[in-house]
């Protein structure tokens, strides 16, 4: 595949299958699980991540972050157009050309793909920073909204089972609060639910929040 066309299909996965998240600091430890009086834990699992994004507040941030990168996208997407018409003329001309008039086209071509390569990665680095302080600074939110409804309903453990690290093969499904902490949070933004919104993206790497909702966290009051 040519250089060029490369670095734009780099950026485009990082928009559509989305760009590798900032990592949020680890969790401390959590504290003593509380047990009911039988002596079990009830324990509540959410896919964290997923009711970040899903909520409406997180549904509208992302995708006005979709939108704002768009010029750059567009930007791209000319610079590697202008790059590939170049070396299909230089193509064509073939023989033509004196050996001055090629070495000048090649060089022309060459810092045109230096600048689509930096125009590249100086929006791919933006667009996953602003992603993650995006991502964290609404699941430090929704995490606080995950933690008291898991109080007020009577768990005593809560267990993020959208991560590979969870070690959740199965839960049943009144233990997952995954959409009940979207409809709380969602009645405590007040922020309504979008008409028309692009599906949101995935993070290559799960983002871990500030607050305790990821992760196995317990609930109850020390």
């Amino acid at each position: 595949m040519k250089r060029s066309l490369s670095l734009v299909c780099v950026l485009v996965s990082g928009f559509v299958g989305m760009s590798a998240l900032a990592q949020a600091p680890a969790d401390p430890a959590p504290a003593a699980a509380a047990a009911s009086p039988s002596g079990t834990t009830k324990i509540a699992v959410i896919e964290f991540q997923a009711a970040v994004m899903r909520t409406n507040e997180g549904q509208r941030n992302f995708s006005e972050l979709q939108k704002k990168y768009q010029p750059k996208q567009q930007a791209i997407n000319q610079q590697n157009l202008e790059v590939e018409n170049l070396k299909k003329q230089l193509q064509t001309a073939g023989d033509k050309l004196s050996d001055q008039e090629r070495a000048s086209q090649l060089k022309s071509i060459d810092e045109k793909e230096k600048d689509l390569q930096r125009l590249v990665e100086d929006t791919k680095n933006d667009y996953q920073s602003e992603m993650g302080d995006t991502f964290n600074q609404l699941a430090q939110k929704v995490g606080e909204v995950a933690t008291t409804y898991a109080q007020q309903n009577g768990f005593g453990l809560l267990i993020d089972a959208g991560t590979q690290q969870s070690g959740v093969l199965w839960a049943s499904p009144t233990s997952d609060i995954t959409q009940a902490v979207i409809t709380a949070y969602n009645a405590k933004s007040g922020v309504p639910a979008p008409a028309s919104v692009p599906s949101a993206p995935t993070p290559q790497h799960t983002p871990a929040a500030h607050t305790g909702a990821t992760g196995a966290h317990t609930t109850a009051s020390h």
